[in-house]
């Protein structure tokens, strides 16, 4: 028996799903024709969309009792595979504190209790502590919770805080004496979650959401010390624009920004007089992309105007705002995106992409050498940490590998020394980088194009043609999927698992060029870039021919969908979690949160071209009569982001068409939203899920 078998067969000893087939859930046929451009589509299921009705909420319980049947003989693995994931994170632990204007700021856990506690100690580490919020006792009888934001005057006497116990990221805002720790009788429901406060320690901004569409759609001012003083200061009539605000460092300026996914615009109030005038930054424009920061009596523009593709630093002075006066400052390159910056007294530092790889550059600003922090590993993830403090030559950062924890690090821009203020503690005694091995290779697309792939296996369980493997993919908005650290993740691993991360096009892996070759009508290269990645993982011998799993979850979901419709043959398994399948429906249906946003990313289905290419891969549209393999997909009842019944309806059209009999499972939490459970260990319990998912299939 090799070792991989070895592996695998010791934990599913006693397991058996080669059972009597338990009876599945049958949703209701009742067709609903939905015809637009002379098409009609009829969809069986679309009654499962009424929120509320009885009927629909035993549909999902009978998909969640089915679940738990099925994988009855695999709930002692589940449960030890969640400890295991439990034994590895310090329960007792603490964030790095920062320093923010006389206190140091910082979040703790305590052992066996599930939420954060926020806390702050006045000009000293050695200063007594002070709770702001205990999030498990503010948690006390929710069944959900989450803190939004906490924002303290900036005098430190008073807090505002938002919580949100629904889970549709829908939060109210309440506001805390710091020093009597009586909290006002003033709430502000609704919101963003975000809070912003004024220089007068006063006046607060936050920002007001549509109930149904759930944009954000209004900016607010309320005077803590005048009652029912809310006041109404900005509206976005555009509903494919949400708005925010926010502080620039500089603590100058309210910013008040106005997003759609290819433009911006931005206004600006004076943070000493948040009564007075609001400036326009510029008119939008169709396509012209940007960010902005102050500095000193400049501000400072990311952007993509000038056709620069993967966008460029300008600057202009405070009073002439119009793009007409913006310079460059740092020039476009066509082979390094531009992500982002932080000021500092004395440097900028920039935060770029080249090759896939994220780099800090740091620059002085009195025009001394320009300079990159170094890294030695192959593929790794690196990101900006919390650098609020403008009158520092120590810039922070967090970096990790797929099998380096993540570290937080403080580099000296001067000595251009580092220091590790944190590397999160793996416990257990049982890992060791040393035993890991990773490695980023490149996929070749069907179109001649190149995909890069980062790997991570476990040496000694290594075995060339013989490991399972689970690819990972995302592919979507630009977001990029970085090759990090996840002690979950070492469950599969120590289980010989080979576990990839497909930076697909959709992404911003390769360049702002790489995602927009992954979007709109090019969307299927998307989904060909991810069934090619995994057949040359199979053909590389990183993963035995019958053993390949995926995953995918939100937009990632909708790419396991249409894999699988494209190519069922290839995978053993698959989990879509929170997936976006219904595609069309939902981007017909304005009243749904967040459709008329997307319209950049996926076209508007009311324009033919863009109907006719979305229904073209449309998931839920194009299931089929064939073979599909195991799948689980999991979703949230009070999810703002995929709604949950696109999960049902995708599941029971699953059932009726497939032409064979491999598990279709399906999880519905019914107390969470888009981001699962609440809880620091309840999401585990979902993860341990899933991994116990892919394990079964092993044995099939």
């Amino acid at each position: 028996m090799n070792k991989i078998i070895l592996a695998i067969f010791i934990v599913i000893t006693g397991c058996n799903m080669k059972k009597s087939r338990l009876e599945e859930p049958k949703a209701e046929k009742i067709n609903k024709v939905l015809s637009i451009h002379g098409d009609d589509r009829t969809d069986e299921y679309y009654w499962l969309s009424n929120r509320g009705d009885s009927k629909v909420i035993d549909y999902l319980n009978s998909e969640n009792q089915y679940r738990d049947e099925f994988m009855k003989d695999y709930k002692p693995l589940e449960d030890e595979i969640f400890q295991e994931i439990k034994s590895r994170i310090k329960e007792d632990d603490s964030s790095v504190p920062y320093f923010d204007n006389g206190y140091f700021y910082y979040t703790r856990y305590e052992k066996d209790k599930q939420y954060p506690i926020y806390c702050r100690k006045k000009e000293s580490l050695n200063s007594k502590e002070e709770i702001l919020i205990d999030a498990n006792i503010m948690s006390e009888g929710h069944e959900y919770f989450r803190v939004g934001d906490i924002e303290v005057s900036p005098d430190n006497k008073l807090m505002a805080y938002s919580i949100d116990t629904v889970s549709r990221r829908i939060y109210t805002v309440y506001f805390m004496d710091l020093e009597t720790r009586e909290v006002s009788e003033k709430s502000i429901p609704n919101t963003s979650g975000s809070i912003t406060w004024a220089n007068d320690n006063k006046t607060v901004f936050y920002n007001l959401k549509d109930l149904k569409t759930l944009r954000t759609e209004r900016v607010m001012k309320y005077n803590l010390n005048i009652e029912d003083s809310e006041k109404e200061i900005y509206y976005e009539a555009d509903e494919t624009f949400s708005v925010y605000s926010y502080k620039t460092k500089s603590d100058k300026f309210i910013v008040i920004g106005s997003s759609a996914t290819l433009s911006q615009e931005y206004r600006y109030i004076d943070a000493e007089k948040p009564d007075g005038e609001i400036k326009l930054f510029d008119k939008r424009v169709d396509d012209l992309e940007y960010s902005i920061s102050h500095f000193d009596d400049k501000w400072f523009i990311i952007t993509n105007k000038d056709n620069a593709t993967n966008f460029k630093l300008m600057v202009c002075e405070e009073g002439k705002t119009n793009s007409k006066n913006w310079v460059d400052f740092i020039p476009h390159r066509d082979d390094t995106l531009l992500e982002g910056i932080d000021i500092f007294k004395d440097y900028l530092v920039v935060t770029e992409r080249n090759n896939g790889l994220r780099k800090i550059q740091i620059r002085p600003w009195n025009g001394e050498k320009n300079h990159y922090i170094e890294f030695d590993e192959e593929v790794y993830s690196l990101y900006s940490s919390t650098n609020i403090e403008m009158n520092t030559n120590k810039f922070r950062y967090s970096y990790s590998s797929m099998t380096t924890p993540n570290s937080v690090i403080e580099y000296d821009m001067i000595t251009k020394d580092t220091l590790i203020l944190k590397e999160t503690e793996v416990l257990g005694g049982k890992f060791d980088r040393k035993n890991y091995h990773t490695k980023r290779v490149w996929a070749p697309a069907r179109d001649g194009k190149k995909v890069p792939i980062s790997l991570v296996y476990k040496k000694d369980l290594f075995v060339e043609g013989e490991n399972p493997l689970l690819l990972y993919g995302y592919g979507s908005y630009g977001i990029t999927n970085n090759a990090s650290f996840s002690s979950v993740r070492l469950s599969l691993l120590d289980r010989g698992f080979v576990y990839a991360i497909a930076h697909i096009r959709g992404s911003q892996y390769l360049g702002r060029e790489w995602y927009d070759d992954g979007k709109m009508f090019n969307k299927k290269n998307t989904f060909n870039d991810f069934i090619d990645s995994g057949k040359f993982l199979k053909d590389q011998g990183f993963s035995h021919e019958d053993k390949l799993f995926a995953m995918g979850g939100s937009a990632g979901g909708l790419l396991m969908g249409a894999v699988l419709n494209m190519a069922p043959e290839i995978f053993k398994g698959v989990i879509a979690a929170v997936p976006f399948v219904d595609v069309i429906t939902t981007m017909l249906d304005e009243e749904i949160p967040l459709t008329t946003f997307e319209y950049d990313e996926w076209g508007n289905p009311n324009n033919k071209d863009s109907y006719d290419y979305m229904l073209s891969y449309s998931p839920y549209d194009q299931v089929g009569k064939k073979d599909y393999p195991a799948i689980l997909i999991t979703t949230g009842y009070h999810d703002s982001q995929v709604q949950y019944f696109e999960a049902a309806k995708w599941i029971a059209r699953l059932r009726d068409r497939r032409t064979n009999n491999d598990p279709l499972l399906m999880y519905c939490n019914m107390d969470a939203g888009h981001g699962g459970a609440s809880g620091r260990f309840e999401a585990y319990k979902e993860t341990a899920m899933e991994y116990a998912f892919f394990i079964s299939l092993l044995n099939n």
